[in-house]
């Protein structure tokens, strides 16, 4: 390559990281922020990635941004994003599964998959659109609102769709931490059976681990680690919605696109599980995780309408109680045939 070849390549690599900064460096300091109140407040609760998605909408809806900061915040809701998944496999190790035993397992796969089905079947006969029920399913099934960013790529939501799964999983993960230690001792449910209920059915991992820890500490790390499996399934969830879509798109092979962050989802978990990594380095990615995931929340916040978010109606949250309380029953019912 000439030298003037390689100058041209040099001014168009800068030119084009000159026009992402600004749109990420506004996505990030929303996080940052995030981050802090959390930090501050000393409320675990405070999820960093729903505090930026609430003030991307708030922010978004009050002030009509410039288009200069579009590609920003489009880079903040792609590689940005997609980076984070990829880091989320340092909080789970195969060790940790296997302690808790297969029945546990056991729970949490089957309360996933029959949840993620329960919820497309209802979906449908409301009429909410495939991509929105895909999200919902998605984030109500797993963990929130890592699963609805994770599961996106595959089901092509709008930011919209994503802002409402985002908002509709909170909601009902926070019910569902309230009252699932109400409900301990009227299901008869032993500290550990407790836990690895809580662990199947919750959404969020900061709502697991609030609502599990309200019976003890066997309960909190039976519930900690069945949260932690659902978190491993993501990986081969999001790559069955993608060769499932494929086999239906008529556009044929290409129509949906390959997830391969997650093959980094899977390659980061199992180098967590072969590795003795020292705990500094885990709280690091941890914080870096929720960085890059509130950051592109924060950008699909600030790009969405929220007046387009009210034309989705009733039906979507509709959906999303259903899902709660459906996975709530089931993940029972798993416990007690499984005898966990």
């Amino acid at each position: 390559m000439s030298a003037p070849t390689r100058i041209s390549h040099h001014n168009r690599h800068l030119h084009a990281l000159r026009e992402i900064v600004p749109g990420l460096a506004l996505a990030g300091g929303i996080a940052v922020a995030a981050l802090l109140l959390r930090q501050l407040t000393g409320i675990g609760l405070l999820s960093p990635m729903i505090v930026a998605v609430l003030a991307g909408l708030a922010i978004g809806s009050l002030w009509q941004f410039p288009q200069s900061l579009r590609p920003g915040l489009a880079a903040a809701t792609r590689p940005v994003l997609r980076t984070g998944i990829i880091l989320l496999g340092f909080q789970i190790t195969l060790g940790q599964v296997w302690a808790l035993g297969a029945a546990a397992f056991a729970v949490s796969a089957l309360t996933l998959v029959a949840t993620f089905l329960a919820i497309r079947a209802v979906g449908k006969m409301l009429g909410v659109a495939g991509p929105l029920t895909d999200l919902i399913a998605a984030g109500t099934a797993v963990c929130g609102a890592s699963a609805v960013i994770a599961a996106n790529p595959v089901a092509r939501g709008s930011d919209e769709d994503v802002a409402y799964a985002v908002a509709c999983v909170t909601i009902f993960g926070t019910l569902a931490m309230l009252t699932a230690p109400l409900l301990a001792v009227p299901l008869g449910l032993a500290p550990e059976g407790y836990g690895i209920w809580v662990g199947a059915t919750v959404h969020e991992v900061a709502q697991v681990t609030a609502a599990a820890f309200q019976q003890g500490d066997a309960a909190g790390h039976a519930g900690t680690v069945a949260k932690l499996i659902r978190v491993m399934l993501l990986a081969p969830l999001v790559l069955a919605m993608a060769l499932a879509l494929r086999g239906r798109a008529r556009g044929g092979a290409s129509a949906v696109p390959v997830p391969w962050f997650v093959f980094g989802f899977v390659a980061v978990m199992l180098l967590n599980s072969a590795i003795a990594l020292p705990d500094s380095f885990r709280v690091g990615a941890s914080l870096l995780t929720t960085f890059l995931l509130s950051t592109g929340l924060a950008a699909m916040g600030l790009m969405t309408d929220p007046r387009r978010l009210r034309a989705r109606g009733a039906r979507p949250l509709a959906l999303g109680a259903f899902g709660w309380v459906f996975a709530a029953g089931f993940g029972y019912l798993a416990v007690v045939v499984l005898g966990v």
